[in-house]
């Protein structure tokens, strides 16, 4: 049995493993690159791999960096199964059309520009159709089923309790008269997400391929969280500005809203009231058709919700509906929340800040020394939700640069992802510990932390793979070969592309400063705009050059 990894290596984008096992080859996972440009130019490369040879896929959840390039596989001649928690097929019926919309509407921008300069148009990655298509294939099963899928390779799904759906993956591959189990956690959550149970503790295993996305880092416990998101949003409500709040449609929406409405049996102390109160007499807004439907979904799968929740809704008192909660569902009803002064909270996708309504939000806020800019997920680096969370004093959005004058807050135990004490409790859960760890989905310092951690305290043994490495899964687990990245040839092109794109920029830039400095209307702040401007874009060639 070999494995090959081909995304999520020392990143946390990207997640994709090839298994070949007992005369099978087949998927866990087939996730969408995202955050860096250079990241993002690898959805467009090959799959290192013939879709027509893969016999089935195992998906552990619905979040496009673990699904969003199935519509790729499909358009590209795979027709077998996509297995996946029911949730989780629920979910990608809108999570990969809305990402199909979203590819279309941006190679359209591309092509825009390219045909002004005479150059053949670019298909998307795929369509909203082709994304619709593909669910044709996806095989809904349940948590804790043991499903044949054939007579030597055997699954089952446990709840990973990291968002609606998610699921840590048990694989037994019986070959040669050996049977090998090989546990794929996916992402791993907290075990105090709420409306979700806690990840499930899986007995034994002979290898695990495990995230590691907070590998060197703690999470702040549920109740300081819920206080410092109630004094943020108070506080920036009774200065009159607005709450912005990044949050990824699909499960950190749903999560925010819960917590917004159990806020109220928190505490009895009568300046939290006052607080509270401010709460819920402003209007919420949840600005995103996505998190509209996904909302549904939440409420149509409430069987896999955790005890509480389910006592509540017996009770008839709904998690996600509360006083003041609004929809906004068309573009028209989004834009209208930027021209309302009334102090409110909009929650809008996506939750790092690259695509969507968000970026809107953002650009008639940041500048706001009133409002505040509440981040409550992960944020990878090169997005803009990184750059603004880690001190960016200004950045750019639409073209334009955006003051960054709006309090930044970042309230990390919101993340869904387990953190380091939690990822080794999952280890010492383990009965029959496994021969050997990968370490998958996380940013060097954390797998590197993480793995020194396991080692010396466990004495199991650790590999952090790199792109493309493959592994047989054996005693001393040697690495077979290691594929050679086929975006790279792909690199290079594109560098060589946007030179000369560059080049006739600055010609197109060159005319047009002519044109304004020869303007008599230019008014003196103008011209310092434009010098202020030209002044750092070189800085920015020569950081090029010296680099």
């Amino acid at each position: 049995m070999k494995i090959t990894f081909l995304g999520a290596t020392r990143t946390v984008t990207g997640s994709n493993f090839l298994v070949e096992g007992a005369g099978k080859k087949f998927l866990v996972d087939c996730g969408m690159w995202q955050g860096k440009a250079e990241q993002e130019m690898e959805n467009e490369a090959e799959f290192e791999f013939n879709p027509a040879e893969i016999d089935f896929m195992l998906l552990t959840h619905a979040h496009i960096d673990h699904s969003g390039r199935i519509p790729k596989l499909y358009k590209e001649g795979y027709r077998n199964k996509v297995y996946a928690h029911k949730a989780t097929c629920d979910l990608c019926a809108l999570m990969l059309p809305d990402s199909g919309h979203i590819q279309e509407t941006e190679v359209e921008w591309k092509n825009r520009k390219r045909k002004r300069k005479g150059e053949e148009p670019l298909p998307p990655l795929y369509t909203a159709e082709e994304a619709a298509r593909c669910l044709e294939i996806f095989e809904p099963v349940q948590y804790d089923q043991i499903i044949e899928i054939t007579p030597e390779i055997h699954v089952r799904f446990n709840d990973a309790g990291h968002m609606l759906g998610s699921s840590i993956i048990e694989v037994w591959v019986n070959e040669d008269g050996k049977e090998t189990k090989t546990v794929f956690t996916g992402d791993i959550g907290n075990n105090d997400i709420p409306l979700l149970s806690p990840p499930t503790m899986i007995e034994d295993t002979d290898y695990l391929v495990m995230e590691s996305t907070y590998g060197s880092r703690l999470h702040m416990r549920n109740d300081e969280k819920a206080k410092i998101f109630l004094d943020v949003v108070s506080e920036t409500l009774d200065n009159g500005g607005t709450v912005v709040i990044p949050s990824f449609a699909v499960g950190r929406t749903q999560e925010i809203l819960y917590e917004i409405n159990k806020l109220k049996e928190e505490n009895d102390d009568e300046e939290f009231r006052r607080k509270y109160k401010t709460l819920m007499k402003s209007p919420v807004y949840v600005d995103s058709p996505l998190a509209i439907s996904a909302t549904e979904v939440f409420r149509e799968n409430t069987e896999i919700f955790d005890e509480e929740t389910k006592e509540e809704i017996m009770r008839g008192d709904n998690p996600l509906e509360f006083p003041g909660l609004k929809f906004t569902k068309t573009a028209e009803e989004s834009k209208e929340l930027n021209e309302d002064n009334t102090p409110s909270i909009i929650i809008s996708a996506s939750g790092m800040c690259e695509v969507g309504r968000i970026k809107h939000h953002l650009k008639h806020n940041l500048w706001n020394p009133k409002s505040t800019i509440l981040f409550v997920g992960y944020q990878a680096p090169g997005t803009l939700g990184y750059n603004i969370v880690n001190g960016a004093k200004t950045v750019k959005i639409f073209g334009d640069e955006i003051a960054v004058n709006a309090r930044i807050e970042y309230i990390e135990g919101y993340s869904g992802h387990a953190d380091q004490e939690l990822l080794m409790n999952f280890i010492y859960s383990f009965i029959k510990k496994p021969k050997h760890i990968f370490l998958v989905h996380g940013e060097p310092e954390s797998q590197d932390i993480l793995g020194a951690k396991i080692e010396n305290e466990t004495g199991l043994n650790v590999t952090i793979p790199e792109f493309g490495e493959t592994y047989e899964l054996k005693d001393n687990i040697p690495m077979t070969h290691k594929i050679q990245r086929k975006v790279a040839n792909n690199m290079k092109q594109e560098v060589a592309k946007r030179l000369e794109r560059l080049k006739d920029e600055l010609k197109d830039m060159e005319q047009y400063v002519k044109e304004d400095i020869q303007d008599e209307n230019l008014r003196d702040e103008d011209m310092f705009r434009i010098n202020e401007k030209i002044k750092d874009l070189e800085k920015q060639i020569l950081n090029v050059i010296e680099g």
